[in-house]
């Protein structure tokens, strides 16, 4: 059995992906600061899986931290790296706080595979590498433009560090590049549960029907689409999670073509925020207060990927729909607010 280290594994994507982790038969270590998590994600985890990952509480900011825990465990055959800030709002705000945490950590992560040989590493990334596009959908090979945030930037340099460690180590990576990962497992024992004000759609529109929001903010009207709100690829997390477990697949059988790969994890499918808040009124029969408030800084018009490379390369489709996705979200939503 093959030991899987996922840093952030208790937030929203790590912990499903740990679920599909220890599905496959992997045995999990998890590290988490609980920044944006809780210790309730844990037993979520053992209730679905019937398995305990081990959870180690460590801030992988600090380095002396990230040394004893490698010192502990000499065995770990792969890295998945989830552990970030990943608001693009708050990014813009206070963009040395993402600087710190999503660089710095990574550096330390790769310095210990150099130092106790681990040679698999999965990078959480995320389409904002590809700035505002000049066509849809985007491939891979699209240009990296300038970042439109700061969030963005971090992910764009994180690859680069990757790309160039990888020519002068053993280690093979692969960049998932994710497009908007929506809903929760079905048990709805896990699902996205954001500390404070929610920075993503999904979930504070199930805040909204489940009366802790007064009221849904629409981020522009105006932008250049079918009806004037931004355009996003919106996948089911639980699709996403089986990425992870493909992509680390292949790179312990070492199916790689290159040391450094990047593949779009998407449905290849575009909609908008208006079209989502519409499916979601339709599916749950839940009306929504929202309001169309003024652009968002940082936000890109519109966004959604060219799946062929992950379909056919990686051998990963996403399966799930909007609906799907939507109606676990809620009843995520209403198992943890006690709504009948």
């Amino acid at each position: 059995m093959k030991k899987v280290l996922v840093t952030g594994g208790l937030g929203y994507i790590g912990s499903h992906t740990v679920v599909e982790l220890q599905n496959a038969g992997f045995e999990v270590v998890i590290i988490d600061n609980l920044s944006n998590s809780s210790l309730e994600v844990l037993d979520g985890i053992i209730q679905i899986t019937g398995k305990t990952p081990l959870f180690e509480k460590i801030d992988l900011r600090q380095k002396s931290e990230v040394i004893q825990f490698f010192e502990k465990h000499q065995d770990i055959s792969g890295i998945i790296h989830f552990a970030a800030s990943k608001a693009v709002g708050e990014s813009v705000e206070n963009p040395l706080l993402y600087y710190e945490n999503n660089l710095t950590t990574l550096i330390y992560l790769l310095q210990a595979c150099n130092n106790y040989t681990i040679e698999n590493f999965i990078f959480s990334s995320s389409c904002t590498v590809y700035g505002e596009p000049d066509k849809l959908p985007i491939n891979e090979s699209a240009p990296i433009k300038k970042a439109t945030s700061p969030y963005g930037n971090t992910k764009q340099i994180s690859e680069e560090i990757l790309n160039d460690f990888c020519k002068v180590s053993n280690l093979k990576s692969i960049a998932l590049r994710y497009f908007n990962p929506i809903g929760a497992h079905d048990s709805s024992k896990i699902g996205e549960l954001p500390l404070g004000t929610p920075q993503n759609l999904v979930p504070f529109i199930t805040q909204t029907a489940a009366g802790l929001r007064d009221q849904l903010s629409v981020f522009g009207d105006d932008y250049p689409t079918e009806d004037g709100s931004c355009i996003r690829d919106y996948i089911h997390v639980v699709d996403l999670a089986k990425a992870h477990v493909v992509a680390l697949e292949r790179l312990l059988k070492n199916r790689n073509s290159n040391q450094f790969e990047t593949f779009n994890i998407g449905t290849g499918k575009g909609s908008s925020v208006l079209e989502v808040v519409n499916a979601f009124e339709k599916i749950t029969q839940q009306k929504l207060n929202y309001k169309i408030v003024d652009r968002r800084v940082g936000d890109v018009i519109s966004v959604y990927a060219d799946t062929k490379k992950a379909n056919e390369v990686l051998g990963w489709k996403a399966e799930n729909s909007m609906e799907d996705s939507l109606l676990s979200s809620w009843n995520w939503e209403k198992k943890v607010r006690n709504i009948k």
